[in-house]
């Protein structure tokens, strides 16, 4: 069997890659042989793990930006580019935020800055770094969606609406490349335990449920097949293995992570 988990040779764009799960789809990547840039919000936190990345043996640089700002992303692809030899054959849009009330709490600037960073920061990234690929008539997206935007979760109508739009942007883009030899593919994870955003979500429905911790994770668990959260590990493996020759004969499709919970 081939190995398809060989990066060798190959330079990788990773979003949010100061979060939980950004860091390990980075260091995923790194790890099977992939030059590595990596991107986020905080300057400190961007060079930190960058350091870490380097401090492991691993080509890898990386730049701030706010997603929501074109300017911003098209300066990253352009350093991106200029760092790795105008070289770009993996994208992996992990950047997102999570929102959670009840819909007639939710402000018209909440839903907007759902819909930025989930949705207009993924847009402005493909846009930027696409031309890198068609040029070498190759490349791999993977775009971060979720569960919510396949079944729509309460109190989070504006998540889920941006997650579904992920999905059909996803879906749309796999058409469009299709000639161009670049795979357009996105994943949808359940709850992942030990992530920012987990740790937001329970936070609110802690509040809102009016329970404890433990019978939150009971309640959702319950609903699992699996029995369990999604682990970190769980979630990159899976990017990782859409971002190699092993999902060569794979686009435009939304990759459930959910345990079972999910089967559509």
């Amino acid at each position: 069997m081939r190995n398809f988990l060989d990066f060798k040779g190959k330079t990788a764009l990773v979003t949010g890659a100061t979060g939980a799960i950004g860091k390990g789809v980075a260091q995923g990547l790194a790890q099977c042989g992939a030059r590595v840039f990596v991107t986020d919000l905080k300057p400190d936190q961007v060079d930190a793990a960058v350091a870490e990345l380097a401090a492991a043996g691993y080509d890898a640089a990386g730049m701030a930006a706010d997603v929501t700002d074109e300017a911003q992303v098209k300066a990253v692809v352009d350093a991106a580019s200029e760092r790795f030899g105008n070289q770009l054959d993996i994208l992996v849009n992990v950047a997102g935020v999570a929102g959670q009330k009840p819909i007639e709490e939710i402000t018209g600037e909440e839903w907007d800055f759902v819909f930025a960073v989930n949705c207009k920061g993924t847009f402005f990234f493909i846009k930027h770094a696409v031309p890198l690929m068609k040029a070498r008539k190759s490349g791999k997206i993977v775009n971060f969606a979720s569960k919510s935007g396949k079944t729509g979760s309460a109190l989070c109508s504006h998540y889920s609406a941006a997650k579904g739009a992920i999905i059909t942007l996803t879906q749309s883009l796999a058409f469009e490349f299709a000639k161009d030899g670049i795979h357009v593919n996105c994943v949808c994870p359940g709850i992942t335990d030990h992530t920012g955003v987990w740790n937001f979500m329970s936070a609110n429905y802690i509040d809102n449920l009016k329970q404890e911790r433990a019978q939150v994770v009971k309640q959702f668990t319950a609903k699992v097949p699996l029995g369990r959260l999604a682990s970190i590990e769980d979630v990159v493996d899976v990017t990782v293995f859409l971002c190699s020759s092993g999902a060569d004969y794979m686009t435009g499709q939304a990759v459930n992570i959910t345990g079972g919970r999910e089967m559509h």
